[in-house]
């Protein structure tokens, strides 16, 4: 009777054994992936403000960093193990020209992102440290709400594999409604149209525009045509700061634009 109740004992210690380990396993998997498919903006770096106007953004994807220094728009890799994190210093950037404290800010921030060893989330915000837990910068979390937000068109895909920036003194323009809605002005025609979002995936349905013809500015007509289709062809959508990505299902740029104000 004895011997019973040991080994009655003994399997429910290895069952709680067994239950705290896929527990701790579970939590180590949920910790590995926390910072995937996560976009940021610099709030604080080396405890400093941001340079107003200067917006730098940190977006995590699938092992690889991609954002804004302020400057020019990077991309390097990245790992992470619980809250370890290391940034590569093998960064890929634009190579634009911006004034000297703009420039400056954005070595600082990149030499911060090469120096992170680990990182912390506290609600809507994230902080880099270095070995020594040193802070080098804390970033609040980008909303990925599309409904309810305006933006306008700075660049389109003219459907001859090129992008092409919007044409000077027109104006195009994207608002996404909280109830599905697209509507905006093409250019020269209003238009409208439905649009459903999943995770990251977002499909525009039909457009619907009004049927006036605009002589000015040349090409105004052609351009339209071109974005409304371009409109269609999104099936990804990616926010980074105040910029707005639309992307086809094989990743090639078909709406670029930025917050309207």
């Amino acid at each position: 009777m004895s011997t019973k109740i040991f080994f009655g004992v003994l399997t429910i210690v290895i069952g709680l054994n067994l239950a705290s380990c896929a527990s701790t396993i579970t939590s180590a998997d949920t910790s590995t992936n926390a910072l995937n498919h996560t976009n940021w903006v610099l709030a604080k770096l080396n405890n400093q403000s941001v340079i107003p106007n200067a917006l730098i953004t940190l977006n995590f994807e699938d092992g690889n960093i991609a954002g804004t220094d302020g400057c020019n728009r990077y991309h390097t890799a990245y790992t992470q193990n619980a809250d370890t994190l290391s940034i590569n210093k093998n960064s890929a950037s634009t190579m634009m020209a911006c004034p000297e404290p703009i420039t400056q800010q954005a070595a600082n921030y990149m030499t911060a992102l090469t120096e992170t060893a680990h990182y912390k989330i506290d609600g809507q915000q994230l902080t880099l440290l270095n070995a020594s837990g040193k802070t080098l910068a804390s970033f609040t979390k980008q909303s990925m709400e599309l409904g309810g937000t305006a933006w306008r068109v700075t660049s389109s895909n003219n459907g001859k594999q090129a992008v092409v920036s919007t044409i000077i003194d027109s104006n195009l323009t994207a608002n996404f409604s909280t109830d599905g809605k697209l509507s905006g002005s093409a250019g020269c025609n209003n238009y409208t149209a439905n649009y459903k979002v999943s995770g990251k995936n977002i499909k525009i349905g039909q457009v619907a525009s009004t049927r006036k013809m605009c002589a000015k500015p040349d090409g105004v007509m052609e351009q339209e045509a071109q974005f409304l289709h371009a409109l269609t062809t999104a099936s990804t959508y990616q926010f980074d700061g105040n910029r707005l990505e639309l992307r086809t299902a094989d990743n090639a740029l078909a709406v670029m634009l930025v917050t309207a104000h």
